[in-house]
């Protein structure tokens, strides 16, 4: 696998203390008011750095929500190909702040994706591993998901039943 994003090996000390006080000040502050209030000034005010240095890192407030929806990614998968989940309150959220074209094409987004068609070519699923793998991550789309449950009252409950279902007729139509 590639290297993640803004990945700090080779960064100067300064540099990377300087990304991650302001990841944290970020986190924090979309944690504690959602990521839509927070803004540049009050990120690099609460970080102890200038703008400019916050504007020339990250370029503008979606690189920087993007920078830390990766670090959270980097979370999840983590998790998901080695052990339990560590999300802190409040982070999950910043992925509904990044436009949809810049969350389907991040690091670990596309890793994820890399992922799911790994284990339907292992589950011997026979088709295109590309598409299939797009398709069932289209139900889990944060836009989707949020239409489902405000518009049409979708519980969890039914989202995660029929989540399984498609898994499992996916790859049980592969094992024949």
């Amino acid at each position: 696998m590639t290297a993640a994003p803004d990945d700090p090996a080779g960064e100067r000390a300064d540099a990377a203390r300087n990304r991650a006080r302001l990841l944290e000040a970020a986190g924090w502050l979309v944690a504690e008011r959602g990521a839509e209030h927070v803004t540049m000034h009050e990120v690099a005010q609460m970080a102890r750095v200038g703008k400019g240095t916050l504007f020339r890192r990250f370029g503008d407030r979606n690189g920087l929500l993007l920078a830390l929806l990766n670090d959270v990614e980097a979370e999840f998968h983590e998790t998901y190909t080695f052990g339990p989940l560590r999300w802190g309150r409040g982070r999950r959220r910043v992925g509904r702040q990044v436009p949809s074209e810049r969350r389907l094409t991040s690091h670990y987004g596309e890793a994820f994706r890399h992922h799911v068609q790994s284990l339907l070519r292992e589950a011997g699923v026979v088709g295109d591993h590309t598409m299939l793998a797009h398709a069932l991550l289209a139900f889990v789309d944060l836009e989707t998901l949020d239409h489902l449950r405000k518009d049409n009252q979708v519980t969890t409950a039914r989202l995660q039943s029929t989540w399984t279902d498609l898994v499992r007729r996916v790859t049980d139509a592969g094992e024949r």
